[in-house]
């Protein structure tokens, strides 16, 4: 039987009373708890509500999420075929577009002009030097640590987890510290999806045009060129949103892994002292942090190409389908929590599924595995500064971001490293 939500959790606020919003599940105490309320209420597809007035269909069984990620001849990923959008319930000003509307890119693209906008990416990811990166992500990780290891305490989302991909994607596409934290303030609003969302959006987009045009001009050893110079990108918009795509979804998604991982060591004691004891190595960790809470908790969208049926539930042509990635992974017909707690286990949906799963997995492990190994190694005593149930959680229906991380930790001079070649 599923396990009752937490007393004022969405679940029981809005129980009875509408569809649940979905940034409200997404910054419960419990999502976990949340989900299988919802699963027992509808079964393995719920009603949501993205924002007010606006409603989707949560995928949250295992099987189904396989159907609608491997079937694109049904559920296609392209947003002009979102119904409320077309006829207007979708504002142009929602600070959902900037997640969900449609980008000339690779994501919202389907069959063969998908294939066609992926190459590029797996390309790019194929001559990426894995040595060199581990080289400088470890090295900026030591010099972010030395900044606050002498004080005995730090906050690891904010002056870590948060820094550490965006600075390490912006070396990887050419780009300075100074203009990866400005891309950081920027996507840190577009996945709020909220006011500020589309604001965010026009900053970044920005940034990495001038960067695309400054490539064209002068070609460097970088990752924007390789975008640039690709034969299956035609245009300047292409260019633009390919690396859009690389860096937005890179640095949020690394971001909440590093963050779930810190905590998971930090927060559950079982797992900590297996994790100590040398019965885990730190991937298992990794695995385990993808299971309970997938870098995106919910991955936008899916939309209906005709009526169908889905989990018991009708689905209408236009309607948008939300993979709840963090709900599927906790599918009872899957996931079975018990003494091993599965460790080991990697068929956990957490990079999605079919045509559109993660192109970039390898890079996204080696800057987390990096960024926790070397917390490890660094602060070894760290602990928990505040009660685990007093963390909160960065607005967004997509994304489960703490807003920080407190720790203390014994304080100790570490000696800074430059990381080689950054900024180049």
């Amino acid at each position: 039987m599923s396990m009752p939500p937490p007393p004022g959790c969405p679940a029981h606020a809005h129980h009875g009373t509408g569809p649940v919003p979905l940034a409200a599940v997404v910054g419960s105490p419990d999502p976990r708890a949340v989900y299988r309320e919802l699963r027992e209420k509808w079964g393995s597809v719920a009603q949501v509500e993205l924002e007010p007035g606006v409603s989707a269909w949560l995928v949250m069984g295992y099987r189904e999420m396989l159907t609608i990620t491997r079937q694109e001849q049904l559920y296609s990923r392209d947003a002009r075929n979102w119904r409320d959008l077309n006829e207007g319930i979708v504002s142009p000003h929602s600070g959902l577009l900037p997640m969900m509307g449609w980008r000339a890119n690779v994501i919202g693209a389907d069959g063969p002009e998908h294939r066609r906008l992926r190459k590029p990416l797996d390309d790019g990811i194929a001559r990426m030097d894995q040595r060199r990166v581990r080289r400088e992500v470890e090295a900026l990780c030591t010099e972010l640590i030395a900044a606050f290891s002498e004080r005995g305490s730090a906050d690891l989302v904010n002056e870590y987890a948060t820094i550490v991909p965006m600075l390490s994607l912006a070396s990887l596409f050419g780009l300075d510290s100074v203009e990866g934290r400005e891309l950081l303030d920027a996507l840190i609003a577009l996945f709020g999806s909220a006011d500020d969302s589309q604001a965010g959006n026009r900053t970044f987009e920005q940034i990495l045009l001038d960067t695309v045009r400054e490539r064209r001009r002068n070609p460097t050893d970088d990752m924007t060129t390789v975008f640039v110079n690709h034969p299956n990108l035609r245009n300047e918009a292409e260019r633009l949103q390919s690396i859009v795509v690389m860096i937005s979804a890179g640095n949020e998604t690394v971001t909440a892994w590093i963050s779930h991982t810190l905590r998971l060591m930090l927060t559950d004691p079982r797992f900590a002292a297996r994790l100590h004891g040398g019965q885990l190595g730190v991937d298992d960790a990794l695995d385990e942090a993808l299971w309970r809470d997938p870098p995106m908790n919910n991955m936008p969208a899916r939309y209906a190409l005709h009526d169908t049926e889905l989990g018991g539930r009708p689905i209408r042509r236009g309607d948008c389908l939300i993979l709840g990635l963090a709900a599927a992974n906790d599918d009872p017909e899957v996931r079975q929590d018990g003494p091993d707690e599965g460790w080991g286990n990697r068929s956990h949906l957490a990079f999605s599924a079919g045509p559109h799963m993660c192109p970039a997995q390898v890079p996204a492990r080696l800057i987390t595995r990096t960024a926790v190994q070397t917390a490890l190694h660094l602060l070894p005593d760290m602990r928990l500064a505040v009660p685990a149930d007093e963390l909160t959680w960065r607005p967004s229906p997509w994304t489960r971001v703490p807003v920080a991380l407190p720790t203390v930790f014994s304080a100790a001079r570490v000696p800074a490293r430059v990381p080689t070649g950054a900024g180049a």
